[in-house]
């Protein structure tokens, strides 16, 4: 009878542990008591050309840390120090072949309740532009896999910091859609 017990409060404890975890969906890229959000773009590139030599960036970036409780106390420990950025790229269009993700250092701390804004933050770099597919748009005008003259690429930006008390924080990815030209 007291086995049957602990097997009974074994698999209770079991079935409650599954549930909180399928419930923290929104949350699992942050550790602590506040979530880093991408909660604004302006200044998007919709198309550019590769012949321009760039800058190639997104005008302004607005990052928000916000209590996971709005109802408890916050103190300055949640403050989130920015450490780095990641762009992944995926193709849009019939192609396969796309440029190679890049991690970017960033500096900064978005205060608990707070924003930050980054201005003219890169998105496209040297290895990209000398990476297939848009390495061909620029020396042959054309992306020689697909045949056309512009890549449809959707880009995505996934920022990571750490709160002071040393919370691992990553924002879910932002991605908008870019073409590229020669």
């Amino acid at each position: 009878m007291k086995n049957h017990r602990v097997v009974l409060w074994t698999l209770i404890t079991l079935a409650v542990a599954v549930a909180v975890a399928g419930c923290r969906s929104r949350t699992d890229r942050s550790e602590g008591t506040v979530l880093l959000l991408v909660s604004d773009f302006n200044g998007l590139p919709v198309a550019v050309s590769l012949r321009t030599g760039g800058p190639f960036q997104v005008g302004r970036v607005t990052l928000r840390n916000v209590a996971k409780d709005p109802t408890g106390t916050t103190s300055e420990l949640q403050t989130i120090e920015l450490r780095s950025y990641e762009i992944v790229y995926r193709r849009r269009d019939t192609g396969t072949r796309v440029p190679p993700a890049s991690v970017q250092s960033i500096f900064g701390q978005v205060t608990v309740n707070g924003t930050k804004d980054i201005i003219n933050l890169p998105i496209l770099l040297s290895d990209q532009i000398l990476s297939q597919p848009l390495k061909d748009l620029l020396d042959f005008g054309v992306d020689r896999e697909t045949g056309t003259a512009v890549v449809v690429l959707d880009v995505s930006l996934t920022f990571f910091g750490r709160t002071l008390s040393g919370d691992e924080i990553a924002t879910a990815p932002a991605t908008f859609t870019l073409e590229v030209r020669p």
